[in-house]
């Protein structure tokens, strides 16, 4: 028979090693959350499901957009939770007969969530629920990715993602799916 053997140093790092997988594979589910938060949980699922949009795209896009922070405000005057702009904001208030629409209230959770789950519902629809173009328009506007398209620049895919032209689209488009996957393995 051999016997290994072994110094205690050496031992214990081996059991803490052991525990710390297994502390790791049973409670996976519960830190990983940490990561990919679920704030305003009931605006998001009664928003996306009025909408007819999976509530977990619109996590995926609220954590790519803004951190999970309401008082996000780009660079380029996207705000809120969505990064919505404000005259897209107006454009939806429009179409929605919201009459007196404040651009400062793309700051409130329900206001910002709501007008962009509806937002995305109308991409879907434009799109044909292609969600790499959806995520596309999102982000650079419904005119640029059909541009693309039918310029023959870029074929919609999620194969190709390569194939968007804005560099900073592209990495958006690839976040967000990223995103949405981690979201769909974690909670469903």
């Amino acid at each position: 028979m051999v016997r290994l053997h072994i110094g205690k140093g050496l031992a214990f790092i081996v059991w803490a090693t052991i525990i710390f997988f297994m502390v790791v594979t049973l409670t996976f589910p519960k830190w990983i959350t940490i990561f990919y938060p679920q704030p305003h949980r009931t605006i998001v699922v009664d928003s996306a499901q009025r909408y007819d949009v999976d509530p977990y795209l619109i996590f995926s896009i609220i954590r790519a957009e803004s951190g999970f922070r309401t008082n996000a405000r780009s660079a380029a005057g996207a705000r809120g939770l969505m990064q919505i702009m404000p005259d897209t904001a107006e454009w939806i208030a429009k179409q929605r007969d919201i009459k007196g629409f404040d651009p400062a209230d793309l700051h409130d959770p329900q206001t910002n969530i709501e007008f962009g789950c509806w937002y995305l519902a109308s991409l879907n629809k434009e799109f044909a629920g292609r969600l790499p173009m959806m995520v596309a328009a999102y982000n650079a506007g419904s005119g640029r990715v059909r541009d693309w398209v039918l310029s023959g620049q870029w074929d919609g895919s999620d194969q190709n993602l390569d194939g968007i032209p804005y560099p900073e689209t592209r990495q958006y488009v690839k976040n967000v799916l990223q995103n949405y996957q981690a979201y769909q393995a974690i909670y469903k």
